[in-house]
């Protein structure tokens, strides 16, 4: 059965009926998540790696170690008793982001975006007093937010300064680029958009606007929240067509550069673009969500076999020249 494109106005309909015709999104070349576990998690991630990605203290120091821009650590703190140090880390700061160690989905994390004399303002403009951010650290401390409930450690991190030509197209938080890399290659990307409903998270599940990108220019294709097609942000307004990624070339060569720098040859690179360090890797994902392929209205399972079909020497070939044949095989506006 041939693998045919779909209609991004097809795709939610697809997914909603994924248990009772199947067969459709098996046709448009929808990536599946028993099949994504079997052929691409299990097949290409070895899974004593894993703790490289699913603790973000070792990812940072490995990505430091490759010399990847990640966000500066400000401090660790790694048990109850070393709560109370969070009041000397901060108290000279007006900007910062505790988030939790082994966390997944933007769960826990809290991004201070100033401060007032009532205490620090919360990027959704709240304001919140000391004794609320040493509660956040010990609940993420308890495992509230980790990976299977286990006992965590927090991380407080720079403030990303994004882009401002992002500005528009986000609400209350910063934007992030979600690539898929496959054997190194770069194979589908979007970004993640900020809205009122995610409260200014940049998570998918909770209200964010995903948008396809091309993988050629970094130019926006399409866009969904909630899995429905969206043409405006619903919070700015802004025109979601309008959007161009800027460092897009040295954003994807960075994403392909993860395949070394793990041994994962399936995993999702997050990256946000700093406002004067360019792109900045915050996270990586071994076992990274399908809902990218609503956001492209383009399945997964094309691009995924042309990489199956690679040899083991083309996986060895420099990262640059991988991201241009990715662009060459998977871009949908090469001239643009």
């Amino acid at each position: 059965m041939s693998l045919l494109p779909v209609k991004l106005s097809e795709l939610p309909a697809l997914a909603l009926d994924w248990a009772t015709r199947p067969w459709r999104l098996h046709k448009a070349g929808i990536l599946g998540m028993n099949a994504r576990n079997r052929l691409y998690i299990s097949g290409y991630n070895p899974r004593h790696l894993y703790p490289l990605v699913d603790n973000k203290v070792k990812t940072k120091l490995l990505a430091q170690e490759a010399e990847i821009t990640v966000p500066q650590l400000i401090a660790t703190i790694d048990s109850q008793h070393a709560t109370a140090r969070l009041e000397e880390i901060i108290r000279e700061r007006d900007s910062f982001v505790i988030k939790p160690a082994k966390g997944s989905g933007g769960k826990g994390i809290v991004v201070i975006a100033g401060r007032n004399e009532e205490g620090w303002v919360k990027a959704n403009g709240q304001t919140v007093d000391l004794e609320y951010l040493m509660r956040h650290v010990s609940n993420i401390l308890a495992g509230l937010y980790s990976l299977g409930g286990a006992m965590d450690v927090v991380i407080i991190e720079e403030r990303i300064d994004f882009d401002q030509s992002l500005s528009a197209f986000s609400f209350e938080g910063v934007p992030d680029i979600r690539v898929i890399v496959c054997r190194g290659y770069p194979v589908m990307a979007m970004t993640r958009l900020a809205t009122r409903a995610s409260d200014g998270k940049a998570n998918l599940h909770q209200g964010a606007v995903g948008l396809g990108l091309d993988l050629a220019t970094g130019r926006a294709l399409k866009a969904v929240q909630f899995g429905l097609p969206v043409e405006y942000h619903p919070d700015t307004g802004q025109r979601l067509d309008e959007l161009v990624i800027p460092y897009w070339q040295e954003l994807l060569v960075l994403a392909a550069r993860c395949y070394e720098v793990t041994g994962l040859g399936y995993l999702g690179t997050d990256i946000v673009i700093d406002r004067d360090k360019g792109p900045m890797l915050l996270e990586l994902n071994a076992r990274p969500g399908l809902s990218i392929q609503l956001a492209n209205g383009s399945g997964l399972v094309p691009r995924l076999r042309r990489i199956d079909a690679l040899s083991e020497s083309d996986t060895r070939i420099p990262a640059h020249r991988r991201v241009l044949r990715s662009q060459e095989w998977f871009g949908v506006r090469p001239d643009a």
